[in-house]
């Protein structure tokens, strides 16, 4: 995958995260921080607004599974078809038992909503606050050799995404949220036999400071244009466009190397919500085509979501047009 700009990530020390505000791992061995002490697991999850104790927890499980889809990706895999026409392989399925037992160890009682769980009609209980996994997103991409595939969880709280762990094991790349304004990036190798977030060398991620409609760098979808992206595109000023597999195109935004990512047509959930929690909390927001509010939890709608677009910020002039309904 080429860089669309140069890269405004920033180094950052983990250390003040680790030991200041992590609140789910062994808390009866120091003290107490932040909000007042919930009563059980599920109220403490809710009411953090640091997740740094959850991301530690969760990534000997994402890095487990990306050890797995990497051996199916060096090795080959058979590819299935879904009901709803898309692929799946055994990777997909190997992943996420893997985030699934991780997730069911970290977060205990928090439901989750995953792709290949959900294809299998295995829906749970739905409350204000649970996870959304897609084991592999990016499969087309995976199937035809190429490394821009992701492994995603994505907690929401509310409606809105919170907390996001995306990981590209064939670029070994890591993207995560520590708060719901710190976001960073960091190298991960999914041979490695360990991880921890005090071990990951670091930047922090914040979107572009662009403000003017002219000069945009735009990411699209690599594997889904649509006649109606491009006629979206034909009164954008573009400078620069890249078209890249999964949620990858989340973090190009988040990261300062892309602008905007307008995405028009079918995407679930589960494909969105970490990359929408890594976005917003380096300074993106993601709404709608009309600038509402992108929302989760639509389970009447089998969690199918509109389309929508990533921008670098509140103060994106084009944003501002697109909900003054002059776009």
């Amino acid at each position: 995958m080429s860089l669309v700009r140069g890269n405004s990530l920033r180094k950052v020390g983990l250390s003040h995260y680790v030991y200041r505000h992590y609140l789910f791992v062994s808390q009866s061995k120091r003290p107490r921080i932040g909000p007042p002490r919930a009563t059980n697991f599920k109220e403490q999850l809710i009411m953090s607004e640091s997740f740094v104790g959850l991301a530690e927890a969760l990534l000997p499980s994402v890095l487990a599974a990306g050890a797995k889809t990497m051996h199916y990706f060096r090795t080959g895999v058979e590819t299935e078809t879904k009901a709803d026409g898309s692929p799946v392989t055994l990777a997909d399925q190997a992943a996420e038992e893997i985030l699934l037992e991780g997730l069911s160890r970290a977060a205990p009682g928090v439901p989750v909503v995953a792709e290949e769980s959900m294809s299998a009609g295995k829906v749970p209980n739905l409350e204000d606050t649970f996870f959304l996994v897609d084991p592999l997103d990016g499969t087309r991409e995976f199937i035809n050799r190429r490394n821009e595939f992701t492994i995603n969880i994505g907690l929401i709280r509310d409606k809105r995404p919170i907390f996001g762990i995306i990981f590209a094991p064939a670029l070994s790349q890591l993207y995560l949220t520590l708060a719901d304004d710190h976001a960073i990036s960091a190298p991960l190798d999914p041979d490695a036999e360990t991880c921890s977030l005090q071990g990951l060398n670091a930047d922090r991620m914040r979107t572009s400071a662009l403000n003017a409609e002219s000069g945009m760098t735009i990411v699209a979808s690599r594997s889904h244009g649509s006649e109606a992206l491009e006629n979206w595109l034909a009164d954008v000023d573009v400078a620069g466009r890249a078209n890249i597999g999964s949620s990858l195109k989340f973090c190009l935004v988040a990261a300062g190397k892309a602008d905007v990512y307008p995405r028009f047509g079918p995407t679930m959930e589960w494909d969105t919500a970490a990359g929408h929690a890594i976005a917003t909390a380096a300074g993106g927001v993601v709404t709608q085509t009309d600038g509402s509010p992108f929302l989760y939890g639509k389970l009447e709608k089998g969690f199918l979501n509109p389309s929508f677009i990533v921008w670098n910020s509140e103060g994106n002039p084009l944003l501002s047009r697109v909900r003054d309904g002059k776009r």
